[in-house]
């Protein structure tokens, strides 16, 4: 379905479970008659959540002080209840009309989404033109959904404003085919989610896992729990949600090799915010090393500081400053697991075995790589880790998944008292 068919309120009806909606300050309207935007409140799939959708047919969605006076009271509604806030975003830009007004306006709206950040999510959910101010205020939300011919930029001309450009960019977190299916990703995201920050995620049915998995965390997840935020932003890393025995967790997959400035940027935005709403994050390591010193830094105060269930799974090679930030004492992790086959390096582990065994660098050449390698397996692998105390225990990967729901339930009572201060300094 186009977005030039979905109407305002077909987003609504499809958004909201059939009955539930009701809308707010449905006579609040700008001196002209026109209501830009319709504000409500309502249940998504048995959850209370706030939603608010810019009118595209009234005087093109744009923002004006009684838009965002509306906009602004659901902010505050949504923050006195603690229920998940979604907007729906296409508009032609703002009332230049109203001049400074505006600015305020646009104004109050950020403040307001900025003092909602951490207590309940927040999704936009951008259906055509979001551009310039109105961009920020899509931005400000915890997760960015666009149609895939959807615009979103600061810059008012649209340089760098499409779906792609955006995904790329890390700033969206989903593309759909069209309005409809952009409408169904926000309440399939919503489904991972607590309400707010003093309560638990909803727990589903148990499901089994996945039949036959290829590849982890297909081992473990429920089957068809998994959804991957972020697209091919920061790859080969790959952050995700998913369900364990019915229970949502935040899922990190490392896939070997470096981590750069783009990946180490996905892995601590969804930590953030798994930990900000106390949803367990579930690390898979599988990484040589970072860019560069400053990502290496933001990992390590990330994983530090974050304070929900945290369990960290070796599934490759973990080396130096990646098992310190992903999985070592430093990163805070209550439980540490590995495959079988995964090794723990201070360094490149063939490096480490020339340093450590003189008498492979006076072997043969012929012979050097093969000694160094039962070296890396006797000495780094997994067995090594787990007798000197540096993992918890070797997991096979047919039984993570019953390893990985013994420890989700057991820390789901966790509770950790931090030292008061306003926030980290190290970003």
């Amino acid at each position: 379905m186009s977005t030039e068919k979905f109407s305002t309120y077909d987003v609504l009806n499809t958004f909201f479970d059939e009955g539930s909606f009701q809308e707010t300050d449905a006579f609040l309207k700008s001196v002209d008659g026109t209501a830009e935007a319709v504000t409500g409140f309502g249940s998504v799939d048995g959850i209370p959540v706030f939603a608010f959708v810019q009118n595209i047919d009234a005087c093109g969605g744009a923002m004006s002080k009684a838009q965002a006076k509306k906009i602004t009271k659901l902010y505050n509604a949504a923050l006195k209840v603690g229920a998940p806030v979604v907007g729906f975003y296409d508009s032609v830009g703002g009332r230049l009309e109203q001049k400074n007004e505006l600015l305020s306006a646009y104004g109050d709206i950020l403040r307001k989404s900025a003092k909602l950040s951490g207590v309940v999510p927040q999704i936009s959910v951008v259906l055509g033109n979001c551009l310039g101010t109105s961009a920020l205020v899509a931005a400000s939300a915890d997760y960015i959904i666009m149609d895939k011919d959807a615009k979103l930029s600061a810059d008012t001309t649209g340089k760098n404003a499409s779906a792609n450009d955006n995904l790329n960019s890390g700033v969206a977190s989903f593309i759909c085919e069209d309005a409809e299916a952009c409408v169904n990703k926000a309440k399939m995201l919503l489904s991972y989610f607590p309400a707010n920050n003093l309560e638990p995620a909803p727990a589903f049915e148990t499901v089994p896992a996945y039949e036959n998995p290829d590849k982890l965390p297909k081992y473990f997840a429920d089957e068809n729990s998994l959804l991957c935020v972020g697209g091919g932003f920061g790859e080969p890393v790959c952050t995700a949600f998913g369900r364990v025995n019915g229970y949502p967790v935040g899922i990190v997959v490392t896939k070997g090799g470096e981590i750069g400035a783009d990946s180490a940027k996905k892995i601590a935005k969804h930590v953030y915010f798994c930990d900000a709403f106390s949803i367990p994050v579930i690390t898979l390591v599988d990484a040589d090393s970072f860019e560069n010193i400053a990502d290496a830094s933001k990992l390590v105060s990330v994983y530090a500081g974050a304070t929900t269930a945290k369990i960290s799974v070796i599934s490759g090679t973990a080396v130096g400053s990646v098992y310190i930030a992903l999985a070592g004492a430093t990163s805070g992790a209550d439980m540490v697991y590995a495959l079988p086959d995964a090794v723990v390096s201070p360094i490149t582990p063939k490096a480490a075995a020339f340093i450590l065994d003189d008498s492979i660098a006076d072997a043969p050449v012929a012979d050097q790589d093969k000694l160094a390698d039962s070296f890396v397996k006797t000495n780094l692998g997994a067995v090594k880790a787990a007798e000197d105390g540096y993992i918890d225990d070797i997991v096979e990967p047919a039984e993570l998944r019953d390893k990985l729901v013994a420890a989700l339930d057991m820390l789901s009572s966790k509770r950790v008292s931090t030292l008061p201060k306003k926030h980290t300094t190290i970003i």
